[in-house]
């Protein structure tokens, strides 16, 4: 799982789809909508769909004081008693060969929060490569890491807003040709992007979304 907003598991839920399967978070920085939802999913695998096999939590240094804190102030009970599995947090760094399970997670640093670091990802299994931006600003760093992908998860914060910390539809659109990703899919969509849906022309992110590699 790539990030875990608030509304995810209830999402997961509306689909009709177990969170069982989920062994790995991978977390792109400590906003809240990113990872705000790690105590639910928590909860879950306690009463609801019980698990025994460990949950891994990646993310930037500090992942597990950032996590346990949160999960203290929201379920303090729950938090002070022991789980009926592991959580084990995983510090990814950019440049750390990091494999789980087969899978190699690539951590690059991305312009969003300055301390602690806000990461991008290049998730590669078997010979598919996803690249997940985070939460980013422009950065030629982007070319870089999705070259050769077989899919971009990329944020599109706005339209015609433009912020250093977060990316606009028309930055992207202007820099779609140097982008050597098969497929680009758009999600972190706000206000402005979908009040203006009709002129974009790249592929948007929806609950539920699915696609085969």
């Amino acid at each position: 799982m790539l990030d875990c907003g608030p509304g995810t598991l209830a999402s997961l839920k509306r689909h009709d789809l177990n969170a069982s399967p989920i062994d790995t978070v991978v977390l792109s920085h400590f906003h809240g909508d990113h990872f705000a939802g790690l105590p639910f999913l928590f909860l879950e695998f306690t009463y609801v769909e019980p698990r025994v096999k460990p949950l891994r939590i990646v993310g930037p240094p500090e992942v597990e004081e950032r996590v346990m804190l949160l999960f203290r102030a929201m379920y303090a009970d729950s938090a002070s008693a022991p789980l009926p599995y592991k959580l084990q947090f995983i510090e990814a760094k950019p440049g750390k060969e990091l494999v789980v399970d087969g899978t190699r997670i690539d951590a690059f640093r991305v312009p969003h929060l300055e301390y602690p670091d806000s990461y991008g990802y290049a998730i590669r299994s078997g010979d598919q490569t996803i690249v997940y931006s985070g939460d980013t600003g422009w950065t030629e760093d982007l070319l870089v890491h999705t070259e050769g992908s077989d899919l971009f998860i990329c944020e599109c914060s706005f339209f015609e807003t433009r912020l250093a910390m977060h990316l606009d539809y028309p930055r992207i659109s202007d820099n779609l040709g140097r982008f050597a990703s098969k497929r680009i899919v758009l999600t972190h969509l706000g206000a402005e992007v979908l009040k203006r849906r009709a002129e974009i022309e790249l592929e948007m992110a929806h609950d539920g979304l699915s696609i085969a590699t």
